[in-house]
């Protein structure tokens, strides 16, 4: 017995130390995400892997010609799980002063956060993004353009494009796209009334007791007088 219980022993202390292993690679903090900055070519960083290649290219053709354009800079960061102790509102405003040390630095930025393990969202934009990005248009985008998509079933690179294409839209001055529609059941002709349920099952109970009033004097009769021709 004491070779078989040195070996679970040995085993749980494996799977211990691989988990503890493990844990730091797959939880995102500030330091483990890339130091970027002011004029910065890297637009996409995708940690959770929950953007796919074609649309991280996009995204990022997006947003460059964006910058190029207008001065606005949108990063947008997916990771997989925070680390322990770390909210997602930290993590934003950790990552907006790691970046942007300076107010002239942070003024044209706008960064958009998903963490994949709980869909929690945080935006952080600088000062001069917000006479076209308003506060309302960025708690909307966060709220309705990303929240949605993963609310429908962790829908991550529509939810990223939907983004992306509304961000760009309102930072080069155009009108605000909205967010998505949202596809709302018609109740009144998917189900049926409660009147309409009782008048259907009155209909069949009439219909059944007519059948039964019929075919039991029937059946009765024939019991005992038996059936004609025998």
């Amino acid at each position: 017995m004491k070779p078989i219980k040195y070996l679970i022993g040995f085993i749980l202390c494996l799977a211990i130390a691989l988990t503890t292993a493990m844990a730091p690679a797959t939880a995102t903090g500030v330091y483990d995400l890339p130091v970027l900055g002011q004029g910065s070519d890297t637009w996409v960083i995708d940690q959770a892997d929950a953007i796919s290649f074609s649309n991280e290219n996009r995204l990022s053709g997006q947003l460059e010609t964006l910058a190029n354009d207008n001065g606005a800079e949108v990063r947008l960061i997916a990771v997989r799980r925070l680390d322990y102790g770390v909210t997602m509102e930290g993590l934003a405003d950790d990552i907006f002063a790691k970046w942007y040390p300076t107010p002239k630095e942070k003024a044209n930025q706008v960064i958009l956060i998903v963490d994949t393990f709980t869909n929690k969202i945080a935006l952080r934009q600088g000062e001069d993004t917000k006479s076209l990005l308003t506060d309302d248009i960025a708690t909307s985008v966060v709220k309705e353009t990303v929240t949605v998509p993963l609310r429908q079933g962790a829908k991550y690179n529509e939810a990223f494009l939907e983004a992306g294409d509304r961000l760009v839209a309102v930072l080069s001055g155009n009108p605000d796209p909205g967010p998505p529609q949202v596809q709302e059941l018609n109740i009144e002709s998917t189900f049926t009334s409660a009147e309409d349920t009782d008048d259907t099952s009155a209909t069949i109970w009439v219909v059944v007791l007519m059948v039964l009033a019929t075919a039991i004097p029937m059946a009765t009769y024939f019991w005992y007088v038996g059936v004609p021709g025998r």
